[in-house]
């Protein structure tokens, strides 16, 4: 009997995808214990894919089932192959299904991590070439971004990383940045007329271009907390009133906590939060000395159809430091609705920022709250509403800024952002 069990269980992991009705049959009274696909870390899967995992995952083994999802996870993950294989649960009459991927000599997954259209600060840009040889991972972006910072940075990003260090719990990565800048003229004017409050310094002057070499070292603390330790070589060359060579080399630590919960039901709940330090100083060669903190938090609950987002974000810098370091507000998800340049347009050096959103289907509605000052000054809450539409990367909305008199709409259109 034992050999005849084996023989039923083992039977279909040598058959190829898409195996007989008999097939079927023999293993359909199995239940799915775990659906495994081996060698591939979790942040690559998208959200959809993940749903279609845990939708078979409890349910008896369906063989058309398994072939349809092998099918998405080849064309998602764009793989040579997958190949199923069945392993034996920890309960009875369980099994776990692994996914076994046989990539592609030269495997190149290009993406656009963002690309979006804003009515009043125009379009901001990014694409990337990624490619894994083993645990190496090389990766090589083009950039235009109006959006971030205080500037409009344009050029390119090269980033190398090595997933295994001896360890999966470890992990190195070089990151290289090479931007030339654009100003916006309020942002010029406001450097000109700046007057800094008592005990506050004066914010540096605009730059030409920007390079970043950073090192870093990431460890797997326990399963959801990561650190990452490093450091950061920027060096920027002025534009008034001399051209001359600058550098901001600062220490980078970065503390992680991400942890993803299904309850009963189709009830998730996941918990982002960080906190990151930039801390410059002249002991690594550094122009400036300054100290850099950012705080965020975000957590999501969804629902069956429904989706709850809480974003919590604060910064505190100290210290003087170069205008890409500076806090901002009033872009495509912060203060939506409102325009950065008539903000702040230096930028503050302190920060506080909350978003609250409800989406049901494709249909989103937010909220948004916030101020970004300066030390010494009095923070000025503002507040957003906005409606919109998203769906798989893709969204549209309309934003309106809480104020008196007239209220432009601002309009935002794109991906990933």
């Amino acid at each position: 009997m034992k050999r005849l069990w084996l023989a039923g269980f083992l039977w279909p992991c040598l058959l190829p995808a898409g195996g007989s009705q008999a097939d079927v049959n023999v293993n359909s009274r199995y239940t799915v214990e775990a659906i495994i696909i081996a060698g591939e870390d979790q942040p690559r899967i998208s959200s959809g894919l993940r749903d279609q995992i845990r939708s078979l995952t409890g349910l008896k083994l369906n063989q058309s089932a398994l072939d349809e999802l092998a099918d998405r996870v080849r064309k998602e993950l764009r793989v040579k192959a997958v190949t199923q294989k069945l392993q034996r649960g920890s309960q009875p009459d369980s099994v776990k299904v692994v996914f076994e991927l046989t990539r592609r000599k030269v495997d190149l997954d290009v993406s656009v991590p963002k690309f979006v259209y804003h009515s009043r600060q125009g379009w901001t840009g990014a694409v990337e070439a990624e490619t894994a040889i083993g645990p190496s991972v090389f990766a090589f972006g083009l950039v235009s971004d109006n959006d971030e910072l205080a500037e409009r940075y344009a050029g390119l990003r090269a980033r190398y990383e090595h997933r295994s260090l001896g360890t999966e719990r470890a992990r190195l990565a070089f990151l290289f940045e090479s931007y030339h800048q654009q100003w916006n003229r309020a942002t010029l004017e406001a450097l000109d007329s700046q007057a800094p409050a008592p005990g506050d310094s004066p914010v540096p002057g605009a730059y030409r271009t920007r390079q970043n070499f950073q090192p870093t070292l990431t460890f797997v603390l326990a399963k959801p907390l990561t650190l990452t330790l490093g450091a950061s070589f920027e060096r920027f060359q002025t534009q008034f009133p001399a051209a001359r060579t600058e550098a901001a080399n600062a220490v980078v630590n970065t503390l992680r906590y991400h942890r993803a919960v299904e309850t009963s039901g189709a009830t998730k709940h996941d918990l982002d939060a960080g906190y990151t330090l930039r801390a410059a100083t002249h002991i690594l060669s550094s122009d400036f000395a300054y100290a850099r903190h950012r705080w965020d938090f975000q957590y999501v609950l969804t629902h069956e159809r429904h989706l709850v987002l809480v974003h919590f974000m604060a910064g505190l810098l100290s210290g003087q430091a170069p205008l890409f370091e500076r806090y901002v507000l009033g872009n495509s998800s912060t203060l939506r609705g409102w325009n950065r340049f008539d903000l702040i347009p230096l930028g503050g050096n302190r920060v506080a920022h909350n978003s609250l959103e409800y989406q049901y289907r494709f249909f989103e509605i937010f909220y948004d709250t916030g101020s970004v000052w300066n030390r010494g000054e009095a923070a000025t809450v503002r507040h957003s509403l906005g409606v919109g539409l998203r769906k798989d990367g893709f969204s549209l909305a309309v934003a309106f800024p809480v104020k008196e008199g007239r209220a432009e709409p601002m309009f935002m259109v794109g991906m990933n952002y």
